[in-house]
């Protein structure tokens, strides 16, 4: 598997994956995941090593100015057929490297009912710090707030 920049070409199947994760609440259009890529968010996708089909996506924005930046996990999707092979992890990985590098803590919602992903947060550092009830829609489920702190920049941790 391999990840790349998410390409404008790469959002109608991105699309199609979010209707099949989401499908109890409004999933991702293809103006969403363009809005994202206009407004500067950094995307993801991910590849099999033998094929450009796109498997997974995930996105990160970041807000803020040098040294005081806040970062937020916008989306991680996998196709259910490709699940279960660390896509999510390898994603969910490059996007934390990403906020490391800009020593920006990172935030996330997830559904209260998503063990698996909530899982997946908790073994990379992330805590949940609120709960949002209602948040996604149309199905009126609730969603945790996730957090994870920042990583020390090297300037601080020497000085």
């Amino acid at each position: 598997m391999r990840l790349e920049p998410l390409r404008r070409k790469d959002i109608p199947r991105c699309v199609e994956i979010e209707k099949i994760l989401f499908p109890g609440d409004s999933p991702w259009t293809a103006y969403a995941f363009h809005a994202e890529l206009d407004g500067g968010g950094y995307y993801l996708v991910a590849r099999p090593d033998e094929s450009d089909e796109v498997i997974g996506y995930a996105g990160l924005a970041v807000v803020g100015r040098r040294g005081d930046y806040e970062a937020s996990i916008h989306t991680i999707g996998v196709d259910p057929g490709s699940q279960r092979n660390g896509i999510g992890t390898t994603l969910l990985k490059a996007l934390l490297a990403r906020a490391d590098e800009l020593a920006a803590p990172v935030f996330l919602e997830v559904r209260t009912d998503n063990d698996a992903a909530i899982t997946l947060y908790e073994r990379h550092g992330f805590e949940r710090v609120g709960l949002r009830k209602r948040y996604y829609q149309p199905s009126g489920a609730d969603a945790y707030t996730m957090a994870r702190p920042r990583a020390q920049v090297r300037d601080e941790v020497a000085g």
